[in-house]
């Protein structure tokens, strides 16, 4: 049988079948090699990517340059809207038509929800959510399913804790939508009650017919799960300081709690304080292996989508 993918855009993971996401990481596990290796691959040999970063952003924008590069394109754009004609009051829309003339795709990273969205419905090449505001982070949740399945062998049957910022992170937004597809996967979401995950994303869930429990303590669920999905509390996120300051530290997971558990920490990086510098260099630290995993991911949506989409 033939794998395809059906996706012009990638702007929310609540778009995807679990066939898109199954060919995406096929993909990227085929274009591994290539991502480690300093040889170039030329499957996108003369391709531009636009890259519009609104908001900053290190890991992302480096992984996506990185990806581009190592299939033998370029990459075009800014790192913050102070660099780009926004700053002088030109429209988002004029600054995405001009990017499409000159680009092959574009990804688009916004503080605002719904940005990429709308940029997808006026250009005419594909456009990649890398994020918007609290809302998606689509290719973040891509390369989370990536490090799971290559690190525990596959996404079924597993018990997930999601655990820190639920309301604001677009991360767990994305990745509780994506196991959703899957088959019997529990999810605990441990989060202070001012951070709880929003109800749209419990709303969703429902409908999929899928497990979860909210608690908010980590000792609750620590002996139960395979995975400790870790987030920070987001300081940007915050309108007042002060709940930003009463929450900050609640949830810190340090090498002492692990000791004897059969699981693994992952982290959408960057972290701050929540997982303490101990876990490092122990078996249960995933979290750095995640973040080099973008790279052959973030190749394989970047050689799907152009191929798919010529201009």
């Amino acid at each position: 049988m033939i794998k395809i993918f059906k996706l012009k855009n990638i702007i929310s993971i609540k778009d995807f079948e679990r066939s898109d996401i199954d060919y995406i990481l096929d993909e990227a596990s085929k274009l591994e090699d290539i991502a480690k290796s300093k040889e170039l691959s030329d499957e996108l040999k003369g391709k531009i990517l636009g890259l519009m970063f609104f908001e900053p952003s290190t890991r992302t924008r480096m992984s996506f340059e990185t990806a581009m590069k190592r299939l033998d394109g370029e990459c075009i754009g800014f790192e913050n809207s102070g660099s780009s004609s926004v700053s002088k009051g030109e429209s988002i829309a004029d600054t995405a038509k001009m990017f499409e003339g000159y680009s092959d795709a574009l990804v688009i990273r916004h503080e605002l929800e719904g940005v990429s969205k709308f940029i997808s419905d006026i250009v005419d090449v594909p456009v990649i959510n890398a994020g918007d505001g609290a809302g998606q982070h689509p290719t973040q949740t891509l390369l989370d399913l990536y490090t799971i399945k290559k690190e525990i062998g596959s996404i079924d049957n597993l018990k997930i804790a999601l655990i820190g910022d639920l309301k604001f992170g677009r991360t767990v937004h994305s990745l509780a939508n994506a196991l959703g597809l899957y088959d019997n996967v529990e999810l605990y979401f441990v989060s202070p009650n001012e951070l709880k995950m929003p109800q749209e994303i419990l709303h969703d869930l429902d409908q999929m017919k899928m497990s979860y429990t909210e608690v908010s303590k980590i000792d609750e669920i620590i002996d139960k799960v395979n995975i400790l999905y870790v987030t920070r509390i987001q300081k940007e996120r915050f309108g007042d300081i002060n709940d930003y300051i009463q929450i900050k530290g609640a949830y810190i997971i340090n090498e002492k709690m692990l000791k004897g558990k059969d699981l693994i920490v992952m982290h959408p990086l960057p972290r701050i304080d929540e997982i303490d510098s101990d876990v490092d260099n122990t078996k249960y630290n995933k979290y750095f292996a995640q973040a080099e995993n973008a790279v052959p991911v973030r190749m394989a949506i970047l050689k799907t989508l152009i191929k798919n989409n010529p201009k």
